[in-house]
């Protein structure tokens, strides 16, 4: 009876510890968690590789945007660009954002087509000399994959209700009508992306037309151009993005968690 008693009075002193133990550890986390906030900094958020959707880089922005700890923000930008809807909507969630924090963007190794326009929206753009940038135009590859088939003796059969629906399709060749089609919407898209530019970077229509001709520039012909405004690396940018949002001493970066 009494080895019974001893046993239960051990178990209970250790659920008791490993209870107090577990509030420990939730306490230092959450304290730990609030340190982390308790200093102001600039929020960091990351553009990199191939752009094709949006919500994660916009959730990050937001995110940022609605931390009072978080003075400004640095758009980190390391891609060559991607899909033109998922460029246009994180361009206009700077532009958003700038309303009510300032917005740095970090132009990386590369920053092209599309990894400009995201960038484009932000209050200051800085490079490196040797960064990649520009490329403001639009690209459709497409394959026509029909004798590659015929060796393969297959066939394929299109039925479509519509004269364009099949536009693009990689079994049989292109028609005038169909170049002339598909031109229509890269240039379409192509002006969307010189008027935004021009916009954002107060530069005149007319020049923006003759630098939106896909070609691409280094950080230093950027900067000649208006399409850059300051040289620096990351380190520079998170010090610059504090700078204007008026954090005294040395800035901290944070990332989102």
């Amino acid at each position: 009876m009494r080895q019974r008693s001893f046993f239960s009075s051990c178990l209970l002193v250790v659920l008791v510890l490993l209870v107090f133990l577990g509030l420990i550890s939730f306490t230092m986390a959450w304290w730990g968690k609030g340190a982390l906030r308790a200093k102001e900094g600039v929020g960091v958020v990351e553009v990199k590789g191939l752009i094709t959707e949006s919500r994660p880089t916009l959730e990050k922005l937001n995110r940022f945007q609605e931390d009072q700890q978080i003075k400004a923000i640095v758009l980190r930008v390391n891609s060559p660009g991607g899909a033109v809807s998922p460029s246009q909507e994180i361009m206009r969630e700077v532009e958003k954002v700038r309303r009510h924090k300032k917005v740095v963007a970090s132009l990386g190794t590369l920053a092209a087509s599309g990894g400009y326009y995201v960038a484009c929206s932000s209050d200051l753009i800085m490079a490196s000399p040797g960064t990649a940038t520009g490329s403001i135009g639009v690209i459709l590859k497409l394959a026509n994959v029909q004798e590659l088939v015929k060796k393969l003796g297959v066939e394929i059969y299109s039925l479509k209700a519509g004269d364009l629906k099949d536009l693009g399709n990689p079994f049989r060749p292109l028609t005038p009508r169909d170049r002339t089609v598909l031109q229509h919407l890269l240039d379409n898209l192509h002006q969307q992306f010189i008027r935004d530019v021009a916009r954002n970077r107060k530069i005149p229509l007319e020049k923006m037309k003759e630098l939106g001709d896909g070609r691409i520039f280094t950080g230093e012909e950027a900067k000649q151009l208006g399409l850059v405004d300051e040289m620096g690396n990351f380190e520079d940018a998170v010090q610059k993005a504090g700078k204007l949002a008026g954090i005294k001493g040395k800035v901290e970066a944070i990332y989102p968690e």
